[in-house]
């Protein structure tokens, strides 16, 4: 549920491509140049299919050297795609802890 900087700057770099999308290859390097750290690429590619699963991105299969490789893509711009994942976050917790979410979120200053 939440992030870490180099989820964070996957998502980042898919925004930056929409709608092209990128292969996690492309995506992979993209994080470790930018972090300058060294995450697996197979981090990467679970992180991003496990958000094709949540619906927070979709992915084309092409072909090449080597098989099949998806391109993955954002579905929606950084403002839609933060919105998405609030919305799936806290209607999960309503569902999970109802009335402690529900309080929580009573408790939050209201915006001006």
């Amino acid at each position: 549920m939440f992030f870490t900087d180099w989820q964070i700057e996957s998502l980042r770099y898919l925004w930056s491509t929409h709608p092209e999308g990128a292969n996690s290859q492309t995506v992979y390097q993209n994080v470790n140049k930018t972090l300058e750290g060294s995450i697996s690429r197979a981090s990467v590619i679970n992180y991003l299919n496990a958000m094709v699963d949540e619906g927070a991105l979709s992915y084309t299969e092409t072909t090449g050297k080597g098989g099949h490789r998806r391109i993955y893509s954002a579905k929606y711009d950084e403002a839609g795609s933060k919105q998405y994942m609030a919305k799936k976050i806290i209607s999960k917790l309503l569902e999970t802890w109802p009335e402690a979410t529900r309080e929580a979120i009573n408790r939050m200053p209201r915006e001006r």
